[in-house]
């Protein structure tokens, strides 16, 4: 009994009025009926437990979580009170109002030199080497004169996350009530100017002329002073521009000033001008519009609020600008050293220059010409279409005036002489290819200056072309299966061949120096065509002469060989050593 009583004895060191015993062994009725309330709490049919804080407890949290251990406090209701943050371990943060404090202890000034104060300036909140003051020739520990003030002994502040990261932290907001108390006084001093001016130009009679006839009739005189007042009050509003309203919203006619904005409501998109889908094109990347929307309604471009981005661009001083930069590009490259940016005055005065002499030069040019072969009539007669009132230009016209057909945009043509048909073809040189060849479509003819053959040329290039498809054909139907009796003649036709083959090695020999002569040849050929090729890379791309007469024939196999030599490659690591 008494080791029982000593095993089942409660662990020491609680408390004498609650009991610490074990709790009763549970009934298996009971067991199955708090097991039966779990599963309906689970089920939400059943209210959920609550705790000795009156907060509810999830069915789903564990037992051995929930429930406080019988050799703690085996009176104690389940609990979730040892789960959340215990307030004694919780860090206790400065407030967002605590701050350092700022300036001197005013109200206690010393009067003599204190025991462990600073040797310098004598404040008792710091030592010498921390003071910043300037060094005193005598400190105040001997003079004992002029002490200095005790700074405020600073607190020990923590603050959490937000604190630290707080800008407007340790900012007092009564400092900002000195500036606005600082404008308002600005701005009474200037209303009671302006009241006294007012009162001396009404003393002096200087308002008089606000009653002038010209200004009944809505004219203001420019250099009156109703407008000079005008311009001051603009200028003291500026500053509240801020508060007017957007424009065409509320509009006061005494308050010009404009705010601006991305775009006002009466505005219309570049786009919606013109719905028809062959009008301008409008870019909806770049926002641009560089045609005319308008252009084909007959409208005049200088009476529509919009004629296109190059209207805007090509008006004005834009074209002189240009025409002026372009004078001083081809200055310089001539030696003047003129710029447009640096000196332009300089540039505008040999402009001008430039064009006074030009236009002199050609009037002398072609008066000299006039005097010396005559034709002054020829230039004074008016031109051919008011001398005969028509022309051979066909233009269509719609009913609103537009052009319909007759005046296209002309076609960029070549320097080089364009459809120049010769020897009686119909189609140019190239408009016909077969077989890497160029020659005629009209006659099919390959040779570039031959004669036009027509449709005879046509049939007769076609009888060829199906006479060599039809060659192999006949002759693999003319072969015939051979007998084992041709088989083995043939096999005996070979073995006497190679032996003859045996004893002609002195005529293979002379074969083999001939294949030897034929590559050095081709070599040589490869070896021109390659500089030939080399040459005419370096010419211009507009001076090259035309490859059109070429002789198209299979290459020989000594020129095989001698390609392949002479091919450069550009992996072979001996590549750059070639040419050397």
């Amino acid at each position: 009994m008494a080791s029982g009583t000593a095993v089942n004895a409660p662990p020491s060191g609680g408390s004498n009025d609650v009991s610490l015993e074990e709790p009763k062994k549970m009934t298996r009725e009971d067991w199955r009926k708090k097991k039966e309330l779990e599963e309906q709490r689970k089920l939400g049919n059943a209210p959920a437990e609550v705790d000795e804080e009156g907060k509810d407890i999830n069915p789903h949290i564990p037992q051995y979580i929930s429930s406080v251990p019988w050799y703690i406090d085996p009176s104690k209701r389940p609990t979730l009170k040892h789960q959340r943050p215990q307030p004694e371990k919780q860090k206790q943060y400065s407030s967002s109002a605590d701050w350092y404090k700022r300036g001197v202890q005013e109200h206690s000034i010393a009067t003599r030199y204190r025991k462990g104060a600073c040797e310098n300036c004598g404040a008792l909140t710091h030592k010498k080497k921390d003071c910043m003051e300037r060094p005193r020739k005598v400190g105040a520990k001997y003079t004992g004169m002029n002490i200095a003030p005790d700074e405020h002994v600073q607190p020990q502040l923590m603050f959490d996350y937000d604190g630290k990261r707080d800008r407007w932290n340790g900012y007092n907001p009564e400092e900002h009530m000195k500036i606005v108390e600082e404008y308002s006084k600005v701005d009474l001093a200037k209303r009671t100017l302006k009241a006294q001016k007012l009162q001396e130009e009404l003393a002096s009679g200087k308002l008089e002329q606000v009653n002038s006839p010209r200004h009944q009739w809505g004219e203001e005189e420019p250099n009156s002073q109703t407008e000079r007042d005008h311009n001051s009050e603009d200028e003291d509003e500026d500053k509240y521009a801020d508060d007017i309203d957007m424009p065409g919203q509320n509009f006061d006619s005494k308050r010009r000033i404009t705010v601006r904005n991305l775009r006002i409501r009466e505005d219309i998109a570049k786009y919606l001008r013109n719905l028809d889908p062959n009008s301008a094109y409008y870019d909806p990347k770049t926002r641009a519009m560089r045609e005319n929307p308008y252009a084909n309604t007959g409208k005049n471009p200088d009476e529509v609020g919009y004629a296109g981005d190059n209207f805007v661009r090509y008006t004005g001083d834009t074209i002189s600008m240009a025409q002026t930069q372009l004078f001083a590009w081809e200055a310089y490259d001539k030696g003047s050293e003129v710029h447009l940016q640096a000196d332009p005055t300089k540039l505008e005065l040999l402009y001008k220059s430039f064009k006074v002499k030009k236009e002199d030069f050609k009037a002398q040019q072609k008066e000299s010409i006039l005097e010396k072969y005559g034709g002054q009539e020829h230039l004074d007669a008016p031109p051919a279409e008011l001398l005969l009132a028509q022309t051979e230009d066909y233009v269509e016209y719609s009913r609103h005036g537009t052009v319909i057909k007759g005046q296209e945009k002309a076609i960029a043509c070549s320097k080089y002489e364009e459809d120049v048909k010769i020897n009686n073809h119909t189609c140019i040189w190239g408009s016909y290819w077969k077989e890497g060849k160029w020659g005629y479509k009209c006659c099919h003819s390959f040779v570039k200056y031959s004669y036009c053959t027509g449709e005879a040329g046509k049939e007769i290039a076609n009888t060829e072309a199906s006479l060599l498809e039809e060659q192999p054909r006949e002759e693999e139907h003319m072969t015939k299966p051979k007998t084992l009796m041709e088989i083995h003649q043939e096999k005996q036709k070979e073995k006497k061949k190679k032996k003859h083959k045996k004893s002609s090695n002195s005529d293979s020999e002379g074969e083999e120096k001939k294949k030897q002569e034929k590559l050095k040849k081709a070599l040589n050929a490869e070896e021109a065509r390659l500089l030939h090729v080399k040459e005419i890379m370096q010419l211009d791309e507009r001076k090259r002469p035309y490859n059109s007469q070429y002789e198209s024939r299979e290459p020989t196999e000594e020129e095989m060989e001698a390609y392949r030599m002479k091919r450069q490659r550009p992996d072979d690591p001996m590549a750059s050593f070639l040419g050397q």
